[in-house]
């Protein structure tokens, strides 16, 4: 079965996109590439629990098993050695990714406190759009009963769209609330 969000970009986002953009071909319109979902944990490097609770949290929220990210040199200033696991990453794709965006969308991102929207600030200038989440509470698929600390997490949607216009146009068009300035 398609995804809810995968429909509604496919009949209602692309026709109004191919209109506002100026686009000739469909092929031509913004779309979603990947979203990463990733999460960094400076004490993971003492105690190895907290890695496996983070990987077990960001497996929940995605519905995917997360790769782990390991220190590509050792710094001595922060007793970091070469290896150790720093942090955990998930990317997805295809219907895992528009079944994400729908639960971020729709759930989670209304769940925030006093939440008056995105800034419109956080594209990097390719059109990709990243969000830094402070609690992963707002997830309704995480028991908050079984959590030892909130911690934060960082959210990457990738587009195909070249510029910022066409990035902010394609996700203000999927759903995502954005502050009004």
């Amino acid at each position: 079965m398609k995804p809810r969000m995968l429909e509604h970009y496919n009949k209602k986002v692309v026709p109004e996109l191919m209109k506002e953009l100026n686009c000739a071909n469909p092929m031509q319109v913004p779309r979603l590439t990947k979203i990463v979902v990733s999460m960094c944990l400076k004490e993971a490097t003492s105690d190895m629990k907290v890695m496996e609770r983070a990987m077990d949290e960001i497996a929940t929220i995605t519905g995917q098993k997360p790769k782990m990210t390991r220190s590509k040199k050792a710094i001595a200033a922060f007793k970091l050695r070469e290896g150790m696991p720093l942090g955990a990453v998930a990317t997805l794709r295809g219907a895992r990714m528009y079944e994400f965006l729908d639960r971020l969308t729709n759930i989670a991102l209304p769940r925030v406190r006093d939440f008056r929207g995105l800034p419109t600030k956080s594209f990097d200038g390719h059109g990709n759009y990243a969000i830094g989440v402070k609690e992963q509470i707002i997830f309704p698929e995480i028991n908050v009963d079984k959590l030892d600390k909130t911690r934060g997490m960082n959210i990457v949607i990738g587009t195909t769209s070249s510029d910022d216009k066409g990035g902010f146009t394609l996700l203000e068009k999927m759903g995502i609330p954005f502050r009004k300035n």
